[in-house]
């Protein structure tokens, strides 16, 4: 069972606007890129920092904060057995997948020289 922590409140919104809502939460330089990697299947801190963006660790920290206080990912124990901590996408960040694939669908089509560097296979 991953764990969670609170619930942030309306209280810490700027607005009502679900698309503003969701863009305080996601709508920054890195935080859909972190949400993409554990999509892929990247679970570990060291393997978010190792993705070809280049994400600064305390940039990196904060994001994992975040995402999990908005209960889009939990923390596990680490596959290896080691102390260190994992992270998977709970349902509720599963449920972003839909919009990764319509912006990588979207950047394919109309940015020249992208690429998809990485594939999924639906879990």
């Amino acid at each position: 069972m991953a764990k969670t922590t609170s619930k942030p409140s309306a209280a810490t919104r700027r607005s009502p606007c679900p698309v503003a809502c969701s863009l305080d939460i996601v709508g920054d330089r890195w935080t859909l890129l972190v949400i993409r990697d554990l999509v892929f299947g990247r679970t570990r801190f060291k393997d978010f920092s190792a993705s070809p963006e280049g994400i600064p660790t305390n940039v990196l920290s904060e994001r994992l904060a975040r995402l999990l206080r908005h209960q889009i990912v939990g923390q596990i124990p680490a596959h290896d057995g080691t102390k260190r901590s994992a992270y998977q996408l709970t349902e509720k960040g599963q449920a972003l997948r839909p919009l990764l694939e319509a912006m990588c669908d979207w950047g394919l089509k109309w940015e020249p020289d992208t690429q998809a560097l990485m594939t999924s296979e639906p879990e």
